[in-house]
């Protein structure tokens, strides 16, 4: 039999030589594989059973296409995704994006680190993500709901509350989530369970807005106190100022940390004194605005146009990528490590560029994977689930003692592969395994399934 290393490159050299284009697909799979090599080592299981070829492989991968209606009566076309990758814990659970960036291959990584990160909320949710081209900024209400109910027209073939559970994610919000399960209500019957994130008034959970930015800084809390330390006094960037970021910043401010900059697309916002969170998130409440409107009367805060976030030359101690995938290249990493920073944690699905992880890890930083620092979401989309199925609303301080709960258990998992398998500093390793850990377990329990 070859050895584990041998067999983990074969599978991923399978999956490259099938999907040669597909790179943030085969990024994730490769990073995710090499980092289980001292774990088949002592699973003999997975080899034998070809368990690794079966997890890089979608359980199915649904493509449609989306007509839609202009304000002007023009017939527009997009191209909806949805990829259902492994539904060996449970049903398929992931969000929606609605980005001209999407594209299989940014749907396939989606889903793959979805299966990974629902596993270590030992909540029983299997991994899945879809998405569509489509750009809602820009567009009217009307013409938004147009889309939303053609895209759901097909997709509501596929889904369901013990089946398929979609989300939010980039570009979709409570009004997107709104329109799409208005029309599977119209199409099937009233369901509540089945899209998560949804607005109070009809099945929707108090504390899923804040989640992922609440749920990453109780991360970096729980490893801080593991080491003997806090956020009190820490200096922090974020990138991003959205939905994630601007959460992840006012919880980072609650813990006593002082959070210097953020960012949007059109460039980042340095504060000396500390970012106004409550400013950022009434600016951006407004898609159209951007952090160039922020103002703090005598201060020495600044937007610099055109510039990311990581190129910032200042000293700080935290990093928190917000934003999107690939934000921080190899250079900015180098940025990063230089400016004193000593841990980062992912806000954001594989911020970091390869090289850029390399940077980091040479360089002793910490860092947090995303599918455990910001499971946070998906860990509060799963209870809102079981407050559906129950038919109860609990309170905002259920639901956030409930997360924290989560996050502690996730950053305890990780924590404890890590050291099982000889490098007690690397989350990285230690995420991975935790969370492929009960797939695996799960599949062969099935006969595979």
């Amino acid at each position: 039999m070859e050895s584990s290393k041998e067999y983990i490159q074969q599978v991923i050299d399978k999956v490259k030589a099938k999907h040669p284009e597909k790179e943030e697909f085969n990024q994730a799979v490769t990073d995710v594989l090499t980092s289980l090599e001292k774990y088949l080592d002592q699973h003999p299981e997975v080899q034998d059973h070809n368990l690794l070829e079966l997890l890089v492989e979608p359980e199915r991968v649904i493509k449609f296409r989306v007509p839609w209606q202009d304000d002007q009566g023009n017939w527009r076309v997009n191209e909806g995704l949805r990829v259902q990758f492994n539904s060996a814990i449970g049903p398929y659970k992931g969000g929606i994006r609605f980005d001209p960036s999407v594209n299989e291959s940014v749907i396939r990584f989606l889903a793959f680190e979805q299966i990974f990160k629902n596993s270590l909320t030992n909540l029983p949710i299997g991994g899945g993500k879809g998405g569509s081209d489509f750009n809602p900024k820009g567009k009217s209400d009307n013409e938004i709901m147009r889309f939303c109910q053609s895209f759901v027209t097909e997709l509501q073939k596929y889904i369901g509350p013990d089946y398929d559970v979609p989300a939010g994610d980039v570009g979709v919000s409570k009004r997107e989530i709104s329109y799409m399960y208005g029309q599977y209500k119209r199409l099937r019957e009233i369901t509540p369970g089945v899209y998560t994130g949804k607005p109070l008034t009809f099945g929707g959970s108090v504390g899923r807005t804040e989640a992922t930015g609440y749920g990453l800084v109780y991360f970096v809390d729980d490893l801080l106190k593991d080491r003997g330390d806090s956020l009190e006094g820490k200096r922090i960037v974020v990138s991003g100022s959205g939905n994630v970021a601007g959460h992840a910043i006012k919880k980072a401010q609650d813990f006593g940390g002082l959070v210097l900059a953020c960012s949007d697309r059109g460039g980042y916002l340095y504060d000396p004194d500390g970012i106004d969170v409550d400013q950022v998130i009434a600016i951006k409440s407004n898609p159209n605005n951007t952090l160039a409107e922020y103002k703090r009367k005598g201060g020495q805060a600044k937007y610099v146009q055109g510039e990311s976030v990581w190129d910032l030359d200042i000293n700080y101690d935290i990093s928190l990528p917000c934003a999107t995938q690939n934000e921080i290249s190899e250079s900015q990493a180098q940025n990063i490590a230089s400016s004193g920073v000593f841990l980062l944690a992912e806000g954001a699905n594989m911020p970091v560029v390869k090289d850029g992880l390399e940077v980091l890890l040479d360089h002793d930083i910490i860092v947090c994977p995303g599918k455990a620092a910001n499971a946070g979401g998906v860990a509060v989309s799963a209870l809102e689930m079981s407050q559906n199925s129950q038919r109860l609303s609990w309170t905002f301080d259920q639901v956030d003692q409930n997360l924290q709960v989560i996050m502690q258990d996730i950053y305890q998992a990780c924590s404890q592969a890590a050291k099982d398998y000889g490098d007690d500093k690397n989350l990285i390793l230690g995420a991975n395994i935790a969370g492929a850990d009960k797939v695996f377990q799960a599949m062969l329990a099935q006969g595979l399934a």
